[in-house]
């Protein structure tokens, strides 16, 4: 009876304090993910920002003006609108709610800010999926 009752408590506190243990380190992973992107873009390397994107023509890439079907194309729009490290800028990622939806996917919502002679920035969602072993971002609303 007394191992039950320490069940039920250990389940409830589960619970009421939030992620389970797996779920913190999968939390942390993609935190850490976001932060090696931003390191890459400040750095003027924007195929190392890229390494998180599924290399796949069935990424989405939803911007302001229309949505870009396949890594390549997606790739393709980044260096044509970021030629030079300069036009690329310092960028900041303000990361508000990562929360993990289901074993393999994860769901995160965020700001950008791009410092540069004219700054711009906004937000973002991302839906990131594990595959292989790898976490990779498949789905990028960012406007």
């Amino acid at each position: 009876m007394m191992s039950m009752m320490k069940s039920i408590l250990i389940l409830t506190m589960c619970f009421a304090f939030g992620f389970s243990k797996s779920q913190k380190a999968v939390v942390e992973k993609i935190r850490l993910a976001m932060n090696a992107q931003q390191m890459a873009w400040n750095a003027g390397d924007i195929e190392k920002f890229m390494a998180y994107y599924w290399h796949s023509d069935s990424l989405k890439f939803i911007g302001s003006k229309s949505i870009t079907y396949g890594w390549q194309g997606t790739y393709d729009n980044y260096k044509k609108s970021y030629p030079t490290q300069a036009a690329m800028g310092k960028l900041t990622f303000t990361l508000l709610e990562i929360t993990p939806v289901a074993p393999n996917y994860v769901y995160v919502i965020g700001k950008w800010m791009l410092q540069k002679e004219k700054p711009v920035g906004g937000h973002f969602t991302l839906l990131w999926k594990k595959m292989k072993g790898q976490w990779l971002i498949i789905a990028d609303h960012t406007s």
